[in-house]
């Protein structure tokens, strides 16, 4: 017996869906929808590529501006609604998350592998046949990719080997000023390097930023720098105990409210005279205990701060659980929850504390030898620039840490993409079928490295390429673009030139970068809830 149909209701999928929802399918419909959305978020990056990247400005939701080439905080400020360029955020956060660079590539290489999907797609091909293509292509990538290793950093230790690592990561955003950072860095990666360097933690290498002066200026401090001076009348101690108290020094009160009638002078003297006699008898068994600095995370009162004064107690005051919890681990002290004098074991030690004046602002400088912690001081003009240099040594520190435990670099200024891209297209000139259609695509979209490389520089993109297969063809497999050269000199060997890539940065940006090209293409069809009532987030 024939299935009986409502009157009225329609015998598709939206017979089935919450009446408001939205339904895509198809190769138009989902699929071409997709790419454009994942190609329009890649080409407001790709021209931030290289040295000569341009700086993009992004006024977020709270009115603060951004001007920058790093395509993290771009990602991280720009709300983006489309779920598939969504899926392309999720690969660069995790790009990010792994090896703390090549966020970039891995946002222009997806962009990338849609738009040649695209073009594949527009003259018949399925999905299925483009996927399959991609994933063989993928895995002879990864089976020579290691060949393209032109150097490798074997001492962790060694001033010049940490220079030669990072010079790359920052004139990627810092052009010009990759040898003065790199010293800066690499100076302060040695005072904070553990016995064991697979053990380099980023953390124990701080930034601080001062506007004013010129770069310069900026230079390495043994410590830990706050950029606060000191309560106290104090302003310099040398061999410290130090107690930390999260919550604050003060006198607990009632929670409920209450009238006090005061009569006379004598009743006004005695009205805070417990208070005061509480806080003195814990100062003076502080003094007792041998506390020489007190550091406190929450409220002071007045009557608190002037018998630490009285005592000759250094104070800081910091709002920070972040700052507070890099006072523990510089001074191995352990933060008190309660108004008690520290034991012997919860209190921290500092070889000294002094505030210093620099560019009419004062800071507080902590320091301890054996903490293996150390702060690059940075100067400049704007504030811009020193969030930028800040940006550069996060990415040089995150590119040591990843050294430490795999040392091998492959050439960069996109050698190591050209030379890929002439392998995997020779591969797919020997499949059969519609396979090596995608194949060969996926080596295309490989160039887009060296044509932004060459096209932020000014040079022409088509003549750049044609040089760079040229010196390839010749067994010049180090051979990358020249951005300081013109066209009748674009090319350069870049493992001669310094100019390196870390492997498993690069490795892990391809990985990423495929795996969200390849589940973007997976969809076919897109259903939208309607969307639940009220203001909208």
């Amino acid at each position: 017996m024939a299935p009986q149909v409502m009157p009225g209701q329609a015998g598709n999928l939206a017979s089935l869906l919450k009446e408001g929802a939205n339904h895509y399918s198809g190769v138009d419909e989902s699929v071409l929808k997709n790419i454009e959305a994942c190609r329009n978020l890649s080409k407001i990056t790709q021209t931030s590529i290289g040295p000569y990247g341009l700086n993009k400005m992004i006024i977020n939701h709270l009115n603060k501006c951004f001007i920058t080439s790093d395509t993290a905080v771009m990602t991280q400020e720009l709300e983006v609604m489309h779920p598939a360029a969504k899926m392309m955020i999720i690969a660069s956060n995790a790009q990010e998350g792994e090896c703390g660079d090549a966020t970039n590539f891995v946002v222009s290489f997806i962009g990338e592998l849609l738009y040649q999907a695209e073009e594949l797609l527009k003259q018949g091909i399925h999905c299925s046949d483009i996927i399959r293509g991609y994933e063989l292509a993928y895995d002879k990538l990864m089976e020579k990719l290691p060949g393209n290793v032109c150097w490798s950093m074997l001492d962790p230790c060694s001033m010049e080997q940490l220079q030669k690592a990072t010079r790359t990561a920052i004139s990627a955003k810092l052009y010009g000023f990759e040898d003065q950072i790199s010293k800066l860095v690499a100076e302060a990666v040695l005072r904070a390097m553990p016995k064991d360097p697979k053990k380099f933690d980023i953390q124990n290498v701080r930034i601080g930023k001062i506007p004013g002066g010129s770069f310069q200026d900026s230079e390495v401090v043994s410590g830990l720098i706050c950029a606060r001076p000191l309560l106290s009348t104090v302003q310099r101690k040398e061999n410290v105990k130090v107690a930390l108290y999260p919550e604050g020094i003060a006198v607990e009160t009632m929670e409920t409210k209450g009238t006090v009638l005061l009569r006379t002078a004598e009743q006004l003297k005695n009205y805070t005279r417990g208070e005061e006699d509480t806080l003195e008898e814990f100062v003076q068994e502080l003094v007792e205990a041998g506390v020489g600095m007190v550091v406190s995370g929450g409220p002071m009162s007045d009557i608190a701060i002037h018998y630490l004064n009285k005592y000759k107690i250094a104070i800081l005051k910091i709002g920070s659980k972040f700052e507070l919890q890099r006072i523990c681990k510089i001074s191995g002290a352990t933060a008190i929850p309660r108004l008690d004098v520290p034991t012997p074991e919860e209190a921290g030690f500092l070889n000294e504390v002094y505030v210093d004046e620099i560019a009419s602002h004062k800071v507080t400088v902590m320091r301890e030898d054996s903490s293996k912690i150390a702060t690059i001081l940075l100067r400049s003009g704007t504030k811009s620039m020193l969030e930028e240099m800040e940006r550069a040594i996060v990415d040089a520190c995150h590119c040591i840490q990843q050294s430490c435990l795999d040392g091998r670099f492959v050439s960069g200024a996109g050698a190591t993409e050209i030379e890929m891209a002439r392998e995997i297209q020779n591969f797919g000139n020997t499949l059969p079928g519609m396979d090596q259609y995608a194949v060969n695509q996926f080596a295309e979209a490989l160039e887009v490295i060296a044509k932004m490389l060459a096209k932020t520089c000014g040079q022409n993109i088509i003549s750049t390429i044609g040089a760079l297969h040229a010196a390839h063809a010749k067994g010049n497999k180090h051979v990358g673009v020249n951005v300081d050269g013109k066209d009748s000199d674009c090319t350069v060997d870049a493992a001669q030139a310094g100019i390196m890539d870390h492997f498993m940065t690069k490795y892990w940006a391809l990985q990423h970068a495929v795996d969200a090209a390849i589940t973007i293409l997976r969809v076919d069809q897109i259903i939208i809830s309607k969307q639940a009532a009220g203001p909208s987030a």
